[in-house]
């Protein structure tokens, strides 16, 4: 299973990205996709999550600011953020847990850079 992260860059405060995420392999199944986040120093955090039923859940740090959503026809997992703070500066992770016939596992993208700056 392969993650393919984009939609990274730089935006100005209160400006607008929209992340995706696209898996390929042999996946039967998409569990739950999800965005973290990461600072150098700091520990990845959790930004959001999606599971199959649909059901989204948010970091209080984006709620009311960013919406997750996914395309399981795609196996595609977006991340619209907006009203961008320069605290949302990060490099983005997604992760995807899948069923494929070795069983269900985890996968990480590769990371895409958000920098929020003037």
């Amino acid at each position: 299973v392969q993650l393919q992260a984009s939609g990274g860059g730089l935006v100005q405060p209160g400006g607008s990205l929209r992340l995706s995420c696209a898996a390929s392999g042999n996946i039967f199944r998409i569990v739950t996709s999800g965005w973290f986040r990461q600072v150098p120093g700091k520990q990845r955090e959790w930004v959001a999550s999606i599971n199959s039923g649909g059901t989204t859940n948010y970091a209080e740090s984006v709620k009311g600011r960013s919406t997750i959503s996914r395309d399981n026809a795609k196996s595609t997992v977006d991340l619209q953020m907006n009203s961008l703070k320069s605290e949302d500066t990060a490099v983005y992770y997604c992760n995807v847990v899948v069923d494929t016939i070795r069983g269900r596992s985890a996968y990480w993208g590769q990371g895409t850079q958000v920098t929020v700056s003037s």
